[in-house]
């Protein structure tokens, strides 16, 4: 008997008619002797309702309320499922983060998990109950409701699995599984059948949206098998694992794209000892994270010091870096926010030289300009004008030949 924990995201649960499907999908996986824990996100777009909701009632949205508000999608979910198994004859229980024992820290709208106590879970499955769990929340150490930020319910399974010791965890989305490229940009992007856990991190992190960074972390650290899959076709997926050695890895697996960063960059900065190191404690004090980081070679004893962030993060940074020019007397600071983020990854890039040459190589042929670039053993990145960035990721697609086999 396997333990699989299955999530599904908010179009798999978007109204009665899925909620159905989904409740007939695992009784179909407790038939075949499987014990099942599910977690759940908020029915369709009910999370994005209760935003809206609450910017309509108020301008002013403190954290520990808004918490409180949000979490209300993901209980309506788990309970509505509960029903629609129990008419299929199968006992559920509905839990709510905290009462599913996710403890996380005090930081509202992100938190992160510190421990997971599923004794009340695993309770319920020595009853023959398959528990329902709100993806998405917590509670943190002094007691008050949390959520878990952007793609919260993919981390909540991934952390109870391995809390469970589960067997599996199933990601079910809209979605197949994970592509070679985004099929909406590049059409035949390729679905790749299993990924190592390194590989997946780059993507998440670098514009893939088919799992969460955090909840992919969670699963390497823990070794927690991922299969992603579609709950629409109910078709075998992308198996997210450890790296085989034994096999050969692809020199680039996929292509991805972001356009949700903006550049930053202060001008006149003292080349002195210490000055990059205060402008970056300042940004990490107030949880800004940071991507790319270009330094200009110095000149007259000054120097401009560029770096990427999320849009998200841009008000902040500012704030940040404008009060720090004035101090450190630099000069000024320019913001871009018509930059995108595109990335080639693969295993295999680490004993494979040439992958450099050909991204330039292609982004050249396609007239597309380099602004910034980073790289990691698995990834190369390139700032590009946002505007160039679908083709860029086309170009590159084609140039590593990673698309579907043509007849």
């Amino acid at each position: 008997m396997a333990l699989t924990v299955q999530k599904f995201g908010g179009t798999s649960v978007a109204d009665a008619d899925r909620i159905r499907a989904v409740a007939d999908h695992v009784a179909r996986a407790r038939r075949q002797g499987d014990e099942v824990v599910v977690v759940v996100s908020a029915m369709g777009k009910s999370t994005d309702d209760l935003l809206r909701l609450a910017c309509d009632v108020s301008a002013v949205r403190p954290g520990r309320e808004l918490d409180m508000l949000l979490t209300a999608g993901e209980r309506i979910s788990m309970a509505l499922l509960c029903m629609a198994l129990a008419e299929l004859g199968v006992p559920a229980a509905s839990f709510t983060g905290s009462q599913a024992g996710i403890i996380t820290d005090t930081v509202h709208q992100n938190a992160k998990i510190i421990e997971v106590r599923g004794d009340r879970l695993r309770a319920a499955l020595r009853r023959g109950h398959v528990p329902v769990v709100a993806g998405f929340q917590g509670v943190s150490v002094e007691h008050d409701v949390t959520t878990l930020g952007r793609g919260g319910s993919d981390t909540t399974a991934v952390a109870l699995a391995a809390s469970l010791g589960a067997d599996r965890c199933e990601i079910y989305t809209d979605v197949s599984g994970v592509f070679s490229a985004d099929p909406r940009i590049v059409p035949d992007a390729r679905k790749i059948k299993r990924i190592s856990f390194e590989e997946m991190l780059e993507i998440a992190a670098t514009g893939g949206r088919v799992l969460a960074l955090r909840s992919v972390e969670f699963a390497r650290n823990h070794h927690v098998p991922l299969h992603v899959r579609s709950s629409f076709t109910w078709e075998p997926g992308t198996w997210v694992d450890e790296e085989d050695p034994t096999m050969e890895q692809p020199i680039v697996s996929a292509v991805t794209s972001d356009a949700t960063a903006t550049k930053l960059t202060l001008t006149k900065v003292p080349d002195q000892p210490g000055i990059a190191a205060s402008l970056f404690r300042a940004l990490a004090d107030e949880h800004v994270n940071v991507d790319m980081i270009v330094q200009n070679t110095s000149h007259d004893g000054t120097t401009d010091i560029s770096f990427t962030t999320g849009k998200v993060d841009t008000p902040t940074a500012t704030r940040v870096v404008e009060a720090l020019a004035d101090k450190i007397g630099a000069g000024t600071l320019s913001i871009d926010e018509s930059i995108a983020q595109v990335s080639v990854i693969g295993a295999g890039m680490r004993t494979n030289p040439g992958v450099t040459a050909t991204m330039f190589e292609s982004l050249a042929a396609a007239g597309i300009n380099i602004e910034m670039i980073s790289t990691s053993p698995i990834r190369i990145s390139c700032m590009v004008a946002a505007d160039g960035a679908e083709q860029a990721v086309r170009a590159l697609h084609e140039a590593f030949d990673l698309g579907e086999a043509r007849p």
